[in-house]
């Protein structure tokens, strides 16, 4: 994830009131989930899967960071997935 943007911290706009149950967090990390984001307070907000090419759960809207010509990283990225090219 971090490749994507090409700096170690990045900050992204975040309206959702829900997060990942701590009960929740190793079954999932077990299951090859991998906590790639964090909030200021440590909470889990981006999550990859190990084994799949392109898989990205965000608690955060890419969308609204995207202007024509200009998507955001994550959304670019997945389109290159998509085409074979990343």
């Amino acid at each position: 994830m971090g490749s994507l943007y090409s700096v170690s911290e990045v900050v992204e706009e975040f309206w959702c009131n829900y997060g990942v149950n701590p009960e929740y967090v190793e079954p999932l990390v077990s299951a090859g989930l991998i906590p790639a984001g964090f909030s200021s307070d440590g909470e889990i907000r981006i999550m990859e899967l190990s084994r799949h090419p392109f898989f990205v759960a965000t608690l955060f809207l890419p969308q609204k960071r995207s202007r024509p010509g200009e998507p955001h990283p994550l959304l670019a990225a997945f389109g290159k997935a998509v085409a074979g090219t990343l």
